[in-house]
Order: C-alpha cells, then sequence, then structure tokens
C-alpha cells in the first residue's frame, strides 16, 4: 500500500524539501495570495482566488512567482506496518 499525502517542494533556489499535503497547500496559500494580478496564470484567471490552490494541485506542478518557479510533484512513500 502507498501513501499519497508527502511531495517534493522546490523553491526558486531549487531548495528541496518534503511537505505534506496540508503543508503544500498552506504553501500555495501563500503564494497565490502574494501575486500581482499581471501574475496570475491563465488557467486560474477567471475562477474565485478562494479556488486557486485546489486547481494548481489538481492540474498542475508549477507556478511562476516573482521570487521564481515553485514546483512540486507527488512522493509514494511505502507504507510500513
Amino acid at each position: 500500500m502507498y501513501q499519497e499525502d508527502t511531495y517534493v517542494l522546490l523553491a526558486p533556489d531549487l531548495t528541496e524539501q518534503f511537505v505534506t499535503a496540508v503543508e503544500l497547500r498552506s504553501i500555495l496559500e501563500g503564494l497565490v495570495a502574494a501575486l500581482a494580478p499581471d501574475q496570475v496564470p491563465r488557467d486560474l484567471q477567471g475562477l474565485a482566488p478562494a479556488t486557486w490552490v485546489d486547481r494548481l494541485l489538481a492540474t498542475a506542478c508549477t507556478l511562476d512567482t516573482a521570487e521564481g518557479t515553485w514546483q512540486w510533484y507527488v512522493v509514494r512513500l511505502e507504507k510500513t506496518r
């Protein structure tokens, strides 16, 4: 059995960290809240800001910000007994 609640997050400086789904959601919420109107990705435009993080988690693995590009990838960890 596998868990899919861990992600590898790459910050713009390429610092790699493992985060939970809850932690990733919190980080993305902060990032999208800080986006300038001209930085909002095209696929998020026209959506309510409250749905942006859900959309990013469901359909993307990158977000460009003023600081650079953030990337995240799900990591499957083997469940231990």
